[in-house]
């Protein structure tokens, strides 16, 4: 079996979006992106990021936001958020 981790995550594609999304999050932001008790955070940063991509791309239908898209379905959402709840925590405490 071939290992698929990279740089200590899941996947390229949760590092990639971890980096260049969410590395650098404080609790402010987490905050601001936090959206009522009935959803959690790995689907509402997921839907952030999405929102991100038909913003930039110009909506669905177009080929790269298309691309876009398909590229989030490897994204460990799980292990983003995870990650960033003991930051928020122990900032929040």
């Amino acid at each position: 079996m071939t290992d698929k981790t990279y740089n200590g995550w899941t996947n390229y594609a949760t590092c990639r979006v971890n980096f260049e999304i969410f590395d650098g999050w404080d609790a402010d932001d987490l905050d601001s992106l936090i959206m009522g008790d009935n959803t959690n955070l790995h689907d509402q940063l997921k839907e952030y990021v999405k929102g991100l991509i038909y913003e930039a791309g110009g909506g669905a239908g177009n080929l790269a936001t298309d691309y876009a898209i398909a590229f989030l379905q490897a994204v460990n959402w799980h292990e983003i958020a995870k990650n960033m709840i003991p930051n928020y925590v122990e900032v929040t405490e």
